[in-house]
């Protein structure tokens, strides 16, 4: 896949949250729900400045959490109205099952939004408990199910694997549960271990590099048996259904971030906001930027960097990206397709150490 010519994403996050997960490092807040119609107006605001400044029409929207889901729909409608949109473009919000209705969803679709993106997790109920989540797994079938009556004609389905407790089989219920309500697209990540979250400090709790690569295993093999295609290594879709957005990360493409913590990248230059929804507000009422810091990649950083995105993602990165002598040590972990190299399943497995034998060469991208 290739980025348009003029594809320039959105990135909007909504920091509240009933509950704070266990393994989550994101900038989320349990004490903070009293802010959010005066955080929503501070997002609208930020955008319209930007908007004067040129930004340009968004290929793709992305808003994100926290739990979007959990703030009035109308409010975060009248938000994504500020953001002016390309023909075509993919607008997606992130939805806790417990908060998904059907006139939630309805408005949803009028407002724009044509993506839904529902963090399943897991549907074992002591599983769930593990990571520090509280939905009902029957809520999950009732959520899909008001997505579709809604009218919408893709979602997402976000698992995670790896938690304490979790057994294999646990895994495979959760599996076929997802792949029983026939998703055009499903997230699948391992359970990672962030600093300065509750997980990081419960060492018997951290997950088993072999067990997720067994269940890593699994979950591939059982969604390629049901139509849904890795195209990422965490990612799998039937045809057509692929997230445009998270291809424009993969593929260094531009996009604007707004809202507190959110990060935004312009032609090698990233750049992150205040973290908190208090001082995200103070700043944009008074006209000032939020931006906390920035980064500028020079060209061979940011050129290796976009090998290191490209060997993740299905079409892999050009042949001239490997050595002879480390294409012959990495046979079994990646395979020539055309003129390019593509991860195996294994290689999908050992991916960052595969990253460590990439090199630039004048072709490469």
């Amino acid at each position: 896949m290739q980025l348009a010519a003029n594809a320039h994403g959105v990135y909007v996050h909504i920091p509240f949250c009933s509950k704070r997960c266990d393994y989550c490092a994101f900038a989320t807040f349990t004490d903070r729900h009293h802010l959010t119609s005066t955080y929503l107006k501070s997002l609208s605001q930020h955008i319209a400045r930007r908007v004067v400044e040129g930004m340009p029409p968004a290929t793709s929207v992305f808003v994100g959490g926290g739990t979007p889901s959990m703030v009035p729909a109308e409010e975060l409608m009248a938000v994504l109205k500020t953001i002016p949109l390309a023909h075509g473009a993919e607008v997606t919000v992130e939805c806790n099952p417990d908060n998904i209705t059907l006139p939630m969803m309805r408005e949803y679709l009028a407002g724009g939004v044509n993506r839904i993106s529902i963090g399943v997790q897991s549907t074992v109920p002591h599983v769930l408990a593990s990571l520090g989540r509280t939905h009902d797994p029957e809520n999950v079938r009732r959520s899909v199910a008001y997505v579709r009556e809604a009218g919408f004609s893709t979602f997402n389905l976000d698992i995670i694997y790896g938690a304490a407790g979790e057994s294999l089989d646990d895994w495979r219920t959760t599996v076929r549960d997802v792949v029983a309500l026939d998703p055009p697209h499903v997230s699948a990540y391992g359970l990672t271990v962030e600093a300065n979250t509750p997980l990081a400090s419960q060492t018997d709790r951290h997950p088993d590099n072999d067990d997720q690569a067994d269940k890593y295993e699994l979950v591939d093999q059982l969604f390629n048996d049901n139509g849904l295609e890795n195209y990422e290594i965490s990612n799998w879709s039937k045809p057509g259904h692929e997230c445009v957005h998270n291809y424009l990360y993969w593929l260094q493409g531009n996009y604007d971030g707004f809202g507190c913590a959110a990060h935004a990248h312009m032609d090698g230059r990233r750049w992150w906001n205040v973290r908190t929804p208090d001082r995200y507000i103070e700043m944009v009422d008074a006209g000032q930027t939020p931006e906390s810091s920035s980064e500028t990649l020079d060209d061979s950083t940011r050129r290796l960097e976009a090998l290191q995105l490209l060997i993740r993602v299905r079409d892999g990165v050009p042949a001239n990206s490997f050595s002879a002598e480390d294409q012959e040590l990495l046979e079994a972990l990646i395979a020539p397709r055309g003129d390019r190299w593509v991860l195996t399943r294994a290689g999908r497995l050992m991916a960052n150490e595969v990253s460590l034998r990439l090199r630039i060469s004048e072709n490469s991208g």
